[in-house]
């Protein structure tokens, strides 16, 4: 025993070097990819804000541009020929757009507007701003004291607007409008701002891409380096560590084999020795029953085992069902089908006379891939709960529709709904609110809905009530003609 402890130790020792090695590679691994990230984010950083000052340089060269236009094609045309300059008045409007549009041809600008010096607009690319009051913002401002500033505007999730990729960029510059003068004097007094909106998505776009080449790149040969290095560190545990996983996974079969073959034998255990006693007790209460009505027909005991033996098989029922949930059997099926044996099942029970069953399904209703009997047991488990939950009897309403891909079923009951306190986990097993119940009937509707592709959930109705809304694949052609192939 001590020859086997210390051959262990002794293995384990050799192991732990090549732990350290593995541990080393992969701290170093993501320290260099962190690193490349954060360089490669100073890097976009510098990108754009170069991108920002160049933007910035060519609003200007546009803004002196268009103030040079305006003052020799607009404003001294216009106060020769009508004195003062109105641009309300529609002839002096369309001169002032028609150069300002000639002007700024082919240049990247989205909008143009055109402040007096009260701060209202007198221009504007936009003609529903024209008149309004007061938009300019601080910008305008710094622009009447005769200073030019610019504002960066981003649309769009904040989480794309933090890594630099927003859905819409947009730079606006503010700038005065001066009166040109000759000779030595290069500018006169400001007459107005000019707002230049320029769309530099176009730009963002292209950095945030080269920074995920970048990124993709690096993360490439850090992939490749990696690998190597994973390569060599399992070259070099060798035999030693490849004999102790195979030991750890023989060992985990073995265990999960036995787990398996415990839970089998406690199926098969629960079959033979409480089923078939269960059998033989239903059936000879059944005869007591027969016997007793000729000697003592008012006696209740043969009834009473009789349906307690009947209960207890629904409840070895229920549990077998859920701990062995069949594959379902999948074949082209209607559901008003399934909804009509449902239907016709319940109305022969004589103890639902005081319930309605109503039916709504439109005549195109698509077929759907699923196991008939599988649907069948599901909604007859929802019905069921639907006529528990009125003892006094009352309206089960079944609506069928469908969209392009799936059919549509709701349930509608006038019970008095679910509370708030299991709403959360009705579909869990073993909850109930019924005194005789096992708390698995909508756990197992749920596992054969999920097991067909589908989705169910409960509500409670305004007017009172529940709805079990259960929604289902349809059937698609692919998929029929793999089922016909396999037949």
């Amino acid at each position: 025993m001590s020859a086997s402890n210390t051959t262990q130790k002794l293995a384990e020792e050799k192991i732990k070097p090549f732990r350290l090695v593995k541990y080393f590679t992969f701290t170093s691994m993501a320290l260099i990819f962190l690193g490349t990230l954060l360089l490669s984010m100073i890097n976009t950083y510098g990108a754009r804000t170069l991108l920002l000052q160049k933007r910035e340089a060519y609003a200007l060269a546009l803004v002196e541009n268009l103030n040079h236009q305006i003052f020799l094609q607009f404003a001294i045309p216009v106060a020769l020929k009508y004195g003062k300059i109105q641009l309300r008045q529609p002839e002096q409007s369309e001169r002032m757009d028609k150069v300002i549009r000639s002007t700024l041809h082919s240049f990247q600008v989205d909008l143009v507007t055109i402040y007096d010096t009260n701060n209202t607009v007198s221009y504007s690319f936009d003609r529903d701003l024209v008149g309004q009051k007061d938009l300019g913002g601080s910008g305008y401002q710094q622009a009447l004291d005769g200073r030019s500033n610019f504002k960066l505007y981003q649309r769009g999730s904040w989480w794309k607007i933090l890594i630099g990729f927003p859905k819409e960029s947009k730079l606006i510059a503010l700038a005065p409008l001066r009166a040109e003068k000759p000779l030595s004097i290069l500018s006169g007094p400001i007459l107005g701002i000019v707002e230049i909106v320029q769309d530099i998505s176009e730009d963002f776009e292209t950095i945030f891409f080269f920074q995920i080449r970048v990124i993709i790149t690096c993360a490439a040969v850090m992939g490749i380096v990696f690998i190597a290095l994973v390569f060599v560190v399992k070259r070099g545990e060798g035999i030693i560590e490849r004999r102790a996983q195979e030991r750890l996974r023989l060992k985990e079969d073995l265990n999960r084999a036995l787990h398996l073959s415990s839970i089998g034998e406690m199926m098969a255990g629960i079959s033979h020795e409480i089923r078939n006693p269960l059998g033989i007790i239903k059936s000879s209460a059944e005869l007591l029953k027969k016997k007793m009505a000729l000697l003592d027909p008012s006696n209740p005991i043969p009834d009473v085992i009789v349906e307690e033996a009947r209960r207890l098989d629904n409840i070895i029922t229920d549990f077998l069902n859920y701990a062995r949930p069949r594959t379902p059997h999948v074949v082209p099926c209607d559901i008003r089908d399934i909804i009509d044996k449902n239907i016709t099942f319940l109305l022969t029970d004589s103890r639902l006379d005081n319930f309605t069953l109503r039916k709504e399904a439109p005549e195109n209703l698509p077929e759907v891939s699923a196991d008939p009997d599988m649907l069948y047991q599901a909604f007859l488990n929802i019905l069921i709960n639907a006529v528990q939950a009125m003892p006094d009897g009352g309206e089960i309403r079944i609506a069928l529709n469908s969209a392009s891909d799936q059919v549509t079923i709701f349930f509608d009951d006038q019970g008095h709904g679910v509370s708030e306190d299991i709403a959360e986990k009705i579909w869990d097993p073993f909850v109930t609110t019924k005194e005789t119940g096992t708390g698995l009937g909508l756990s197992i509707v749920k596992k054969i809905i999920e097991s067909h592709c589908g989705k169910i959930r409960i509500k409670n109705l305004p007017d009172g009530g529940a709805r079990v809304a259960i929604e289902l694949p349809v059937k698609q052609e692919s998929s029929d003609h793999g089922h016909h192939s396999d037949r």
